[in-house]
């Protein structure tokens, strides 16, 4: 049976009102990234920057492409890092069948409960004696730990759907659980691929915690650190420190864009079976 309209534009009204409650800070900050300094203080504000500026924009170039090329390198590297180890731990999990892996999923489970800045302070004590405090690779590795038991979950899931003919044919035309994981499996997993490599690419670009416990004062930091010291050294000029947030949260809305299809086909594999 068809709803009545009447019945249903209460519901559109109120999904909208709750979206436009959510997204005003991002069309606030938009507001303010090209507000003139004279105007920030007006009373009531400009709720559209009619006497608009680029002049926070132009900082963001001359000040924080450094920070945003390292957030792009720590990103970049935590995708990589992330499926070359969640990956095959999913095909295990999923077709190889160790002993023990209902307890490893469980574990996987639990890791993602510990809170991020536990899971810093270990780091920073054992950065500290190996000798990674401020340095790109060690963050890379840090954030990895946010993004791999998520990961091994997706891929698990995954490849649990994949048919089991498939890998068998494979086993018959020679194809040792290596080669069949390369050439079968993983292709297949596309879906997931993009999921995981997403996922792991916002938590590192976005991650403060670790990038202020483990490289602050380094000579590279990300965008994140960038922000925070922009807002420290800088605190009137909130249209640069606006226009560096606005130029920092583009590539995730972007690649968000892009792969949202795959995304939603990567995260609901598993969730219904024959």
């Amino acid at each position: 049976m068809n709803r009545s309209p009447s019945r249903t534009w209460w519901k559109t009204a109120v999904g909208l009102l709750l979206t436009a409650i959510m997204l005003f800070p991002v069309y606030w900050m938009l507001n303010v990234s090209f507000t003139r300094d004279q105007d920030m203080r007006k009373s009531p504000p400009d709720l559209l920057p009619l006497n608009g500026t680029l002049a926070g924009y132009r900082t963001v170039l001359d000040e924080q492409l450094p920070y945003l090329a390292t957030s792009l390198v720590i990103g970049l590297g935590t995708v990589v890092l992330t499926v070359a180890l969640s990956a095959p731990a999913g095909y295990a999990l999923a077709k190889l069948r160790p002993r023990g892996g209902g307890v490893l999923s469980f574990l996987f489970l639990v890791a993602q409960m510990i809170p991020g800045i536990i899971m810093a302070m270990g780091f920073y004590a054992i950065y500290l004696s190996l000798g990674l405090l401020q340095s790109v690779p060690g963050l890379i590795v840090a954030d990895s730990t946010l993004a791999v038991p998520f990961a091994v979950l997706i891929f698990t899931a995954f490849m649990s759907g994949i048919p089991g003919e498939l890998l068998q044919a494979a086993k018959t035309d020679g194809a040792g659980a290596l080669r069949t994981f390369w050439s079968v499996v993983l292709p297949m997993s596309r879906n997931a691929v993009v999921t995981v490599s997403l996922f792991a690419f916002l938590w590192s670009w976005s991650d403060f915690v670790f990038a202020g416990t483990l490289v602050n004062g380094g000579a590279h930091e990300p965008i994140t650190l960038g922000i925070y010291h922009y807002i420290g050294n800088n605190n009137q000029e909130w249209n640069a420190i606006m226009a560096t947030a606005v130029v920092a949260s583009l590539p995730a809305a972007v690649i968000l864009v892009l792969a949202q299809r795959y995304v939603a086909a990567g995260v609901t594999a598993g969730a219904v079976k024959d």
